[in-house]
């Protein structure tokens, strides 16, 4: 109050510094109040979810903690705990070249898968990280199937150089007659491949000693590394299949619509152990009696069989998410039927499956560990066939079927992460 009765209003000169947030505003405390602690209801379920995690880690950290990994049995596992808990590792460290190599690939050639399993990385890079990779390593992705066949089979080099050139000759025999008609360029495709391979046989049989590696036979591999052979080669020969066949039900034409649509529903309306038991004991009968067709390439085409028909439903439900305006667009531009699915309607139509597609690649990855039904020693064949039925390891499950469970786990979820990477990847570039 000043002398003449008015009062002096104060106004600050500096801002004021700023204050800190509440400490349940920022940091862990916040995400903990918001996510688990949010409501009473969240409270009680995130306390008994701790409660349930508490139990379940302090039961199984002593058995993974005190678990045993030099012994030469299970009987020296169990003297070696003496009665207290833990886990009998040392059968993994005793046969892990069976449960990844299966019992009789020979120890020495070890190299050979490893190599083609560090190359299959280089071959995959370019086309799943196109923007990382140069487009030079196509040229590997391209060759990297005929050369695994050499690195995995052995044999001489020839046969896969015939089958490598026989795929470029019917690819430039299509490229050649596909601007006067698409169903003549692929006949004319089909028909040169085939005639090279035919003649092939021919020159490659009294050449088998050229670049040869020591031949292995298909009975001979087993372990994870069939899983890996069996996943890998279904999936990548399913996916161009599924499109054909989704292409083929939607066909204007009667005759491919209808062999389409009756391959797609008998195929899914058959479980797969029975299309590997037909792999296995009926197909020899529908064969020349001289034919030696591979038991693994028959496994081959059946689970590439089966794994089309649900691939091509997938793809068929992006094709029909599409708007017609889409299709109407690409018939403004001019473009025929296999430049507008090409370039305008696969695309989109590809984009919009990825989950289905993924979902599919997924279940029929695991699906591969069936091919133990018919004596095929992979993984899970090699778990429940030489190694618990030898004495020394009799007994010894939760190990070796935890250990299955962790490969196939690694696996699929690095296929679920990068298929949503992808899916975020494609969003971005279209916003």
């Amino acid at each position: 109050m000043s002398d003449t009765g008015h009062q002096t209003a104060f106004v600050r000169a500096e801002i004021l510094p700023e204050a800190p947030p509440p400490i349940q505003e920022q940091g862990i405390f916040k995400w903990l109040r918001e996510n688990l602690f949010s409501s009473p209801a969240n409270t009680v379920l995130t306390l008994a979810a701790a409660w349930a995690l508490y139990q379940l880690v302090t039961a199984v950290a002593p058995w993974l903690l005190n678990g045993v990994w030099t012994t030469s049995s299970l009987s020296a596992c169990r003297e070696v705990l003496d009665g207290s808990v833990g886990a009998c590792f040392s059968v993994l460290t005793e046969r892990w070249n069976q449960l990844l190599f299966g019992f009789k690939y020979p120890p020495e050639l070890y190299w050979r898968p490893l190599l083609a399993l560090a190359l299959l990385f280089v071959a995959l890079a370019p086309l799943l990280f196109a923007k990382v990779f140069p487009r030079k390593l196509l040229a590997m992705t391209a060759v990297y199937p005929f050369l695994a066949f050499y690195l995995i089979w052995g044999g001489t080099i020839l046969v896969p150089a015939f089958a490598m050139l026989g795929f470029v000759v019917g690819y430039l025999v299509y490229i050649r007659l596909v601007y006067q008609s698409a169903a003549m360029g692929l006949i004319g495709g089909v028909a040169a491949a085939l005639v090279l391979w035919y003649f092939g046989g021919y020159v490659t049989e009294p050449l088998a000693n050229v670049l040869a590696l020591e031949p292995v036979k298909s009975r001979d591999m087993g372990g994870f590394m069939l899983n890996l052979m069996l996943g890998v080669i279904c999936v990548s020969l399913s996916l161009p299949f599924g499109i054909l066949l989704a292409l083929g039900r939607q066909s204007h034409m009667p005759i491919i619509k209808w062999i389409s649509v009756v391959f797609i529903e008998f195929i899914r309306g058959v479980p797969l152990i029975t299309l590997l038991f037909v792999a296995n004991v009926v197909l020899a009968y529908f064969l020349p009696p001289e034919s030696n067709l591979d038991l693994i390439l028959r496994v081959i085409i059946m689970i590439t069989m089966f794994a089309s028909a649900y691939i091509a439903e997938v793809i068929r439900g992006g094709l029909a998410a599409l708007p017609k305006g889409q299709y109407e667009a690409a018939d403004s531009l001019g473009l025929d039927y296999a430049q507008s699915m090409q370039l305008i309607i696969l695309p989109q139509a590809l984009k919009i499956s990825i989950p289905g597609i993924v979902n599919v690649s997924v279940g029929l990855f695991k699906d591969t560990t069936l091919v133990s039904v018919i004596s095929m020693f992979d993984l899970v064949g090699m778990i429940r066939g030489p190694i618990l039925s030898a004495a020394e390891w009799n007994g010894v499950y939760w190990e070796l079927f935890g250990f299955a469970a962790l490969l196939f786990f690694v696996t699929c979820y690095g296929i679920s992460q990068y298929s949503q990477w992808l899916e975020r990847q494609l969003t971005r570039e279209n916003q």
